[in-house]
């Protein structure tokens, strides 16, 4: 290999390092190309991608139904803003709507704007259809919470890196302790308009609540006339082995928050979805986007949907994921502490004693295997749902050294 090509992913790096806001601490890897669950970088090294880029690539990399389906409205429409209609939103949120379950879509384009807008939808819900007293209405929390990077999202954030240093924030925000039903009831009162959850804590480490947990949130709300609030942005749409993550309880939250693989690992594009009853609270001029329900991000939209109504990256998240733990756990006392599993979606907690997460995630990228850190000790596991199981047991076998060494 060349001397001009292995200076090139520095040079790179470099223009980056000068140019860019520090607001990330990338791995140093510059990737050029990528089909299916393999990545490639300038330097013509490939890796497996075990990160999905956070669950936005759930069918992997290029996938050519989505492709197509891109390429054809590109030559098209591809904006018109909400001014006027276009021809890919009704079927698109028809569509989205019936997976589902739920009357209504409003289309939005990142995980952020999906969960602001489902705020919203909250408080106008609260003082409109509840008659909770103006500008009075609580929303129900978890600790260990990542619902975003906005200012509003942070101020309930208690993680010292997202909330520090940014305020004032926002008012009407109770917390509880993630995982407890009983404390989320004894925080309810008259102003309670929401709870709002994630079924399971990506950013935290995948960390899953205790079995029964979300079907005891959803009693709770519907005995005391609150929302129930999931945001599946990361969770949802296959990645644990089921639609939704909400679906291993048999639960159905009032409003969805969905994002990420919803634009197919293309654009952003993200949703709230709910019944006429509670997403129809918002009335004309109170909530849009420019680009949110463009027909770009409609058509890739309704191929993700189609997709996954089949049920076949459901399955094969259940199966895949299932053999995944089968070998992660082997690795607990060696090295692993602790493994957290639902479906194609793992958080391994890495023995202080054998280094950080993000030592472990450098070590794992010189071995070709692109995983991420989070919280310190913890690597994240999120593969295409693409993925083979000869795939993923490399990927552990690479793991397996790295924490031999």
């Amino acid at each position: 290999m060349s001397t001009a090509v292995d200076d090139l992913g520095a040079q790179l790096i470099a223009a980056e390092g000068a140019h860019l806001a520090h607001n990330y601490h990338p791995l140093p890897v510059v990737a050029a190309r990528a089909e299916g669950v393999w990545v490639t970088d300038v330097e013509g090294k490939r890796y497996l991608d075990l990160l999905s880029a956070y669950s936005a690539l759930n069918f992997g990399h290029g996938h050519p139904a989505i492709l197509a389906a891109a390429r054809e409205q590109l030559d098209r429409l591809t904006l018109t803003s909400r001014a006027f209609h276009n021809d890919k939103l009704g079927p698109f949120a028809t569509a989205l709507a019936q997976l589902c379950g739920k009357d209504l879509v409003l289309p939005m384009n990142t995980g952020a704007e999906a969960v602001e807008t489902g705020i919203k939808v909250a408080r106008a819900w609260g003082y409109r259809t509840k008659g909770i007293a103006a500008d009075a209405a609580t929303i129900i929390v978890a600790t260990g919470n990542f619902h975003g990077r906005t200012t509003t999202i942070v101020g309930f954030s208690d993680d010292p890196t997202a909330h520090d240093d940014f305020g004032p924030y926002a008012p009407g925000f109770v917390h509880v302790p993630y995982g407890d039903a009983d404390a989320i009831a004894a925080a309810i009162d008259e102003n309670t308009a929401a709870v709002l959850l994630e079924p399971i804590q990506g950013e935290a480490g995948v960390v899953v609540p205790p079995e029964g947990f979300l079907r005891r949130v959803r009693e709770i709300c519907t005995e005391n006339d609150v929302l129930f609030i999931a945001d599946e942005i990361q969770s949802g749409l296959g990645r644990v082995g089921e639609t939704f993550a909400c679906d291993r309880e048999g639960v159905v939250p009032d409003v969805y928050l969905l994002g990420k693989a919803l634009g197919g690992g293309i654009l952003p594009v993200s949703a709230v979805v709910a019944n006429e009853d509670v997403l129809g609270v918002i009335r004309p001029g109170e909530h849009g986007s420019t680009f949110g329900g463009n027909p770009l991000a409609a058509a890739v939209g309704l191929r993700v949907v189609e997709m996954l109504a089949s049920g076949e990256f459901q399955t094969r998240a259940k199966a895949l994921g299932a053999h995944l733990e089968q070998n992660l756990r082997t690795l607990v006392g060696q090295g692993v502490t602790a493994v957290r599993i639902a479906g194609l979606w793992a958080g391994v907690d890495i023995d202080p004693a054998v280094g950080t997460g993000r030592e472990i995630a450098e070590k794992l990228l010189a071995r070709g295997v692109l995983v991420k850190d989070t919280h310190g000790q913890t690597i994240r596991i999120a593969p295409p749902l693409t993925i083979r199981a000869t795939e993923l047991d490399w990927a552990v076998e690479q793991l397996k050294h790295v924490l031999a060494a």
